[in-house]
């Protein structure tokens, strides 16, 4: 999983279109229209990789967009990883087995952290645990829950039950175009041996760069691929 940086567009879906939230806030979003065109969109200009989000599963628990995630997958060529509403171990392995490559679990390993275990044993590197942190704590069900966990030491202990990666998320700047928080990153990178995955914040070059300097193995970008803040391939070369 990343053997090299790599800068992932995001492609978050509710209601059936991209949507960019701010902040976490569910009636916060900017809709920026077909998901497999902005997918198709990003392969052309160079993505490796997708970050697919089912934004109303997310809130909701329940995948409410597999039918427009399904059609992403299946119309791109390249790795994806999917979260949003993924809450059993039968909803995780029946994705991988329907061509997605790596799940996102974010409740779900809060609330019973052997399904991690439970998903890797059949599907080796295979789950990325999101720790979405505000204020410096962990938080669930679509960013609204505390969980009184410390990012840094959930990493590790997810780690240990088999998780390929961690997706961080800093809530506290996410979709806000304001930049980026790198300490939070390096305490989740310092923690764990397996790839850490950013997100949240990036408005410009600099911050990709700073991401990566941070240990990063990966930046998700949204909000300012699709705010024209700067073009993917722009991002790609400068990393």
């Amino acid at each position: 999983m990343f053997p090299e940086f790599e800068v992932v567009p995001a492609v978050d879906v509710q209601d059936g279109q991209v949507v960019q939230l701010v902040g976490g806030e569910r009636d916060s979003g900017t809709a920026y229209g077909d998901p497999v065109e902005a997918a198709e969109g990003w392969v052309e200009q160079g993505a490796r990789t997708l970050h697919l989000v089912d934004l109303d599963g997310a809130f909701e628990g329940e995948r409410e967009n597999a039918d427009a995630i399904q059609s992403v997958v299946d119309a791109v060529d390249v790795e994806t990883q999917l979260g949003g509403g993924i809450r059993t171990v039968d909803d995780a392995t029946s994705l991988l087995a329907a061509g997605v490559d790596h799940v996102i679990l974010g409740t779900a390993a809060v609330e019973n952290p052997d399904i991690v275990a439970e998903i890797s044993e059949e599907y080796p590197e295979s789950v990325l645990v999101s720790l979405d942190a505000k204020d410096g704590e962990v938080v669930v069900a679509g960013w609204t829950e505390g969980t009184g966990l410390d990012p840094a030491e959930a990493a590790a202990r997810y780690e240990e039950l088999g998780a390929g990666g961690i997706l961080f998320t800093d809530v506290d700047v996410e979709g806000q175009l304001e930049g980026v928080r790198t300490e939070p990153v390096e305490r989740v990178v310092e923690a764990v041996d397996i790839p850490v995955v950013a997100s949240g914040g990036v408005a410009t070059l600099s911050d990709v760069r700073a991401l990566e300097d941070a240990g990063a193995a990966a930046v998700v970008v949204g909000s300012a691929l699709y705010e024209g803040e700067f073009t993917l391939a722009e991002a790609l070369d400068a990393v």
